[in-house]
């Protein structure tokens, strides 16, 4: 009995256990590598891959370039990518089984051996990953809500600057047509003026020449 709860115990601690691969290794151009693992149904597993650059002051070369696809138990292919440098691939699995990745060397001439920098996680511990990614989006939207602040903040001050310009350039309009109506007035008062003393002068004039 301690026996068969011994063994159902070491089940389903391999059952729960996280699984982590993380390599380095070379490739030829043209040959192909692939590794496999073995992944429990609903476990999250996630996996990054990049050539090692032998020249860290320079881009990598042309001829640095890989295929990488992730295959599934059975069913479509969860991941590809094609003539890239770097990438990474997320995903849930849908059943038990072995899942396998393989990266090719891009077929060139002169022929030329690459390393590659590959990390595969499943389990718990993907979750570290998921967690600095979250981290990350969290970081980039904290920076993209400071930025619409920023950006409300100085809509703001321009609208409250716009309304100022408006009091002002009401107030200005006020004192202008206040103006204008005692020009107004002025004008007509000086028309008035100089139409009654030509009257006047007429009236003068036709006295003097005895018509009136």
């Amino acid at each position: 009995m301690d026996l068969r709860r011994s063994s159902i115990l070491l089940l389903i601690i391999a059952l729960l256990s996280p699984r982590a691969l993380s390599m380095y290794f070379e490739l030829k151009s043209g040959r192909t590598k692939c590794t496999g693992e073995e992944i429990h149904e609903n476990a999250m597993s996630i996996g990054k891959y990049a050539i090692v650059n032998p020249n860290e002051d320079h881009p990598l070369p042309a001829s640095h370039k890989i295929i990488v696809k992730v295959l599934p138990p059975k069913g479509t292919i969860l991941h590809e990518a094609d003539h890239v440098e770097a990438g990474q691939f997320s995903f849930t699995a849908s059943e038990t089984g072995d899942y396998i990745t393989c990266i090719t060397a891009v077929d060139y001439k002169p022929e030329t051996t690459l390393t590659i920098d590959f990390d595969w996680k499943s389990g718990v511990l993907s979750k570290e990953w998921t967690n600095v990614a979250k981290k990350s989006q969290v970081l980039m939207m904290e920076y993209e809500v400071k930025n619409l602040m920023d950006t409300v903040n100085s809509i703001h001050e321009e609208m409250y600057h716009l309304r100022e310009r408006e009091e002002e350039m009401q107030e200005l309009n006020k004192s202008t047509n206040s103006k204008m109506a005692w020009l107004t007035v002025v004008s007509l008062g000086v028309c008035l003026s100089v139409a009654g003393l030509q009257l006047w002068h007429l009236k003068i004039f036709f006295e003097k020449k005895k018509l009136i």
